[in-house]
């Protein structure tokens, strides 16, 4: 239990990773609070599944990219709860394209909520951290594509390598207010987001076949290290990003 009395609230987590992170910190005790774009049958299954579980949980539908958003969100963790202890943002889209025919408008969608909507929503939660005057944890989930690039994400990797940047930048800014910054970075994780693209059997098991455990990731996967972060285990953890990749990024040969 090495959230209790822990609120985290989760940006894009009524599936896949950010549900992942959800589950695992509600096991260890934290109360949660779920924000969600719109598939509201999965984000009130995922609220069940932590209310079933004999946890506290609430979700609320917004666009991250909206900064109007983030403060609804904040404030509808601290109407619930009374406070916030830790904030993940996790919200991130990839539609694939190619680079010299993408249409702007992907190309801005994919910075408006994967930059910009970390951006926005870090900065309302670090607010109100500094507000309640007992520090906190922010965690931003980045991606190994913020160290290597890809060939239909010239739009994302961009974005990713973005937000470890921003965990860096606020772990100085928001150091003296006793408030931690890190990022994680997932490796291939099957979720929503490249099911189309690892629904070739050939592709998927070439990236099985990559990583030094010979598996992809599971959502589950991620649980663990956000925890750890969020967790007074890493009280003297800030600015750091983890790699959470099976192995994928060290295995050149």
């Amino acid at each position: 239990m090495l959230l209790e009395n822990k609120v985290m609230l989760i940006t894009g987590a009524s599936k896949g990773i950010g549900r992942g992170i959800a589950v695992g910190a509600a096991k260890h005790g934290a109360k949660i609070g779920i924000n969600y774009a719109g598939d509201d049958a999965a984000a009130a299954a995922t609220v069940a599944e932590i209310k079933a579980a004999g946890g506290e949980a609430f979700a609320l539908k917004g666009d991250v990219s909206d900064p109007q958003s983030a403060k609804d969100f904040i404030q509808a963790g601290v109407d619930h709860f009374g406070k916030i202890d830790s904030f993940v943002s996790n919200a991130g889209i990839c539609p694939f394209h190619a680079f010299l025919d993408m249409p702007q408008e992907v190309l801005e969608r994919t910075l408006r909520v994967n930059l910009h909507g970390a951006w926005y929503m870090s900065q309302a939660a670090a607010n109100q951290m500094v507000k309640q005057g007992h520090g906190g944890t922010l965690i931003a989930v980045s991606s190994i594509s913020a160290l290597v690039g890809g060939e239909f994400q010239t739009h994302y990797t961009p974005t990713k390598a973005g937000v470890l940047s921003l965990m860096q930048s606020t772990a100085i800014a928001l150091g003296k207010h006793g408030i931690r910054c890190n990022a994680l970075l997932p490796g291939t994780i099957l979720t929503d987001i490249n099911k189309d693209d690892l629904a070739d059997d050939a592709k998927r098991q070439y990236m099985e076949s990559r990583t030094c455990l010979g598996r992809l990731g599971q959502p589950e996967d991620m649980a663990g290290p956000a925890v750890f972060l969020a967790s007074d285990l890493a009280g003297y953890v800030t600015g750091a990003s983890l790699l959470v990749d099976g192995g994928l990024f060290v295995n050149l040969q």
